[in-house]
């Protein structure tokens, strides 16, 4: 069952409970996902792609939401959140800290980085095995530490 197919399942599913928080939040997402099919001349869209539109998702969402709190509208910034909380259901269990530093370890030894000069190759192939799994920023932060050591 495709990604859009799940979505137009759970929307009927909230129309019927007249869930209007998350029907909104659904239709979101399932219009982004038919753009990105459009986009693409109305081909199947592969998985990395379907999980790279909802990450980008859930950031505007959370993005929105620190802006609507910094300008105190905290009914605005729930909203938001809740819509990214939505969303972060339709996306691949994230890893946890120590998840990522073992990862990135491996990936270290592997391919015998030894300092802030390597950071670019240990940023390219932990990104790719990690896709969709954590956020890039998390991953940086760790191998800057690592490779600081």
């Amino acid at each position: 069952m495709s990604l859009i197919d799940k979505i137009s399942g759970d929307i009927k599913t909230a129309m019927l409970a007249k869930d209007k928080r998350k029907l909104e939040a659904l239709r979101a997402i399932k219009a982004a996902m038919l753009l990105v099919v459009t986009s693409q001349s109305g081909s199947e869209v592969s998985e990395e792609i379907e999980i790279q539109t909802l990450q980008r998702l859930v950031k505007q969402r959370n993005e929105a939401a620190d802006t609507y709190a910094a300008n105190n509208r905290p009914e605005l910034a729930e909203e938001e959140r809740y819509q990214a909380s939505i969303i972060q259901d339709y996306l691949p269990e994230q890893l946890s800290e120590n998840d990522i530093k073992q990862k990135v370890a491996e990936i270290i030894k592997k391919i015998g980085a030894t300092g802030m000069k390597d950071m670019g190759k240990v940023m390219g192939i932990a990104s790719k095995e990690m896709a969709g799994k954590t956020d890039n920023k998390i991953v940086s932060a760790i191998i800057k530490q690592l490779l600081a050591e």
